[in-house]
C-alpha cells in the first residue's frame, strides 16, 4: 500500500481509535480493522507502551498507524521515531505542530471553537479534529463550513453507528470510531472477527 494516511482517511472517511488500557499485540487488531474497511488507526498515549504499539503497527501492510493524545514535543518526537504516519492532538498544541512540521508528518489537531480551528490550520494542521463532537452535534460542522468551507474536519467523541453518517453529511472529512468498534473485552479475548464485523458495520453506517 502506497497511500498516505491522509489519502486513506479521505477514502475511508473513518479513523479508528482503540482507547483501551492494554493491547497485547496490535497486528491482529489492525488486520481486523482493515478487514472491516478501516485503514487508518490511532494509538493514544493514554495506552501503556504506545510507542511499541506504533512501531509494531508500522509493519502492518494494510494500514497507516498514528499516535493520538499527543500533547508534548517529547511525545511527538517519540511517536515519529517509532514510525507514526500521523499525529493527533486533543487540542491546539503548537510545539507538536512544530515537531511534526519539521519531520513532514501530518497532524490532525484538536479544536472546538472557530478560533481554535483557525489557529490549528495556521499551525499547519492537515485536518482539524472537532472534539468532543458529540457535545456540539452535526449542525456545528455545517456552521463551521460557512466561514471555513475548505477546512478538513474530523469528528471525534460520542460517535457510533447511529450518528456517524450525520457528521459526514454535515461536511466532515471523516469520523472517529472508538469503543463502539474496538471493545476492550474483544481485544482481551482475541475476538478479531467480531471487531472486523463491527468495523464493517460502522463504515457502512457512516457512509450511509
Amino acid at each position: 500500500m502506497t497511500d498516505t494516511a491522509m489519502e486513506l482517511l479521505s477514502r475511508d472517511a473513518v479513523l479508528a481509535l482503540p482507547r483501551i488500557s492494554r493491547i497485547p499485540d496490535p497486528i491482529p487488531l489492525l488486520a481486523a480493522l482493515a478487514a472491516g474497511g478501516i485503514h487508518v488507526v490511532e494509538f493514544a498515549f493514554t495506552t501503556p507502551g504506545v510507542t511499541d504499539l506504533i512501531a509494531r503497527g508500522a509493519e502492518a501492510p494494510d494500514v497507516r498507524v498514528g499516535a493520538g493524545t499527543v500533547t508534548t514535543a517529547a511525545q511527538a518526537t517519540a511517536a515519529i521515531s517509532a514510525g507514526a504516519s500521523f499525529l493527533v492532538t486533543p487540542g491546539v498544541v503548537e510545539e507538536v505542530a512544530m515537531i511534526a512540521g519539521a519531520a513532514a508528518v501530518p497532524v490532525i489537531m484538536g479544536a472546538l471553537t472557530p478560533t481554535e480551528a483557525l489557529t490549528a490550520v495556521r499551525l499547519g494542521a492537515a485536518a482539524v479534529k472537532i472534539f468532543p463532537a458529540g457535545a456540539v452535534g452535526p449542525g456545528y460542522f455545517r456552521h463551521l463550513a460557512g466561514p471555513f468551507p475548505d477546512m478538513p474536519l474530523v469528528a471525534s467523541g460520542g460517535l457510533d453507528e447511529t450518528n456517524a453518517a450525520d457528521y459526514l453529511r454535515a461536511g466532515a472529512l471523516a469520523v472517529t470510531a472508538g469503543s463502539s468498534v474496538v471493545a476492550a473485552d474483544d481485544v482481551a479475548h482475541g475476538r478479531w472477527d467480531r471487531i472486523a464485523a463491527r468495523a464493517r458495520a460502522f463504515v457502512a453506517a457512516a457512509r450511509g
